[in-house]
């Protein structure tokens, strides 16, 4: 593999057992045969991904949502619970919803917006396991301004040709027909900025998902203030075409992703209970 290729999993040999350290476990996305565990998997990265939301300061009151697609009922997904914060999410009080906005497991209240808007998207991309959305600062200072994503850094580029700007501003996302057309203008791409409102990303993994929208909210915090700085200087397309599909992948979101995972594993196990 050249210094030019793209990362790929199947390059990687996973870590020796006695070479592992900590929480660490593997180099590349796990497989399962029983679908209780592979549930019990993405329910844990998605408690651990709500977490670093909260410690990354994305919370805005009750705003904000991390979907998993349930791997027996693809129908159905986990979502954080409606009034808990981030930061105290954990595994067992993550809700499953059912494809008409019921709560079939857990004890909490349903945000509509979080069904309205991940529900769509998760019938539109059966590909889909995670989908996440915040109300973060630069992700809204981004949105106010109808600006994509520029090529402006190497990070930045992992969402060249593979990101949308939804135009549609209408209060809050109650109406699945918003939720519809937020999903068509999403298409196949991994990230929609949706006006005067924030940044949706999704994922084949709940893992890639959560890292999308970090490293994306982190380019539009870089793009607005470099503009503001004065005249800036893109990457080119060739050069940004070459760093997505190096490093634009999924894969390589979920990769990105398993540091962040190991730290807030090893500082906050309570989000396992």
């Amino acid at each position: 593999m050249s210094e030019r290729d793209p990362l790929r999993h199947e390059d990687l040999v996973p870590i020796p057992e006695a070479q592992r350290v900590g929480h660490y476990r593997a180099t590349v996305p796990p497989q399962f045969d029983d679908p209780a565990v592979e549930r019990r998997h993405r329910k844990e990265r998605l408690a651990a991904a709500l977490r670093i939301f909260g410690r990354f300061g994305f919370e805005e009151g009750v705003a904000g949502h991390i979907t998993a697609r349930d791997p027996e009922f693809p129908d159905y997904f986990w979502v954080n619970p409606f009034g808990v914060p981030f930061k105290h999410v954990k595994v067992s009080n993550l809700l499953l919803v059912d494809r008409d906005g019921q709560v079939v497991q857990g004890e909490y209240l349903l945000n509509e917006a979080a069904f309205v808007i991940h529900s769509t998207v998760h019938q539109a991309r059966p590909e889909v396991v995670g989908a996440a959305h915040a109300h973060s600062v630069y992700g809204k200072a981004l949105s106010a301004t109808g600006q994509e994503l520029e090529p402006l850094t190497q990070d930045a580029c992992v969402f060249h040709d593979d990101h949308a700007v939804f135009e549609d501003y209408t209060g809050l996302v109650t109406d699945l027909e918003e939720g519809r057309r937020i999903a068509r203008t999403l298409g196949s791409h991994k990230a929609v900025i949706l006006r005067n409102h924030g940044l949706l990303t999704v994922g084949t993994t709940v893992d890639a998902a959560a890292w999308w929208f970090i490293t994306m909210e982190r380019s539009a915090q870089a793009q607005l203030a470099a503009k503001a700085a004065g005249p800036v200087q893109q990457i080119s397309p060739e050069n940004a075409k070459l760093t997505h599909e190096q490093s634009g992948h999924d894969y390589a979101g979920w990769i990105q992703f398993q540091p962040l995972f190991e730290q807030i594993a090893a500082a906050e196990p309570d989000l396992f209970d």
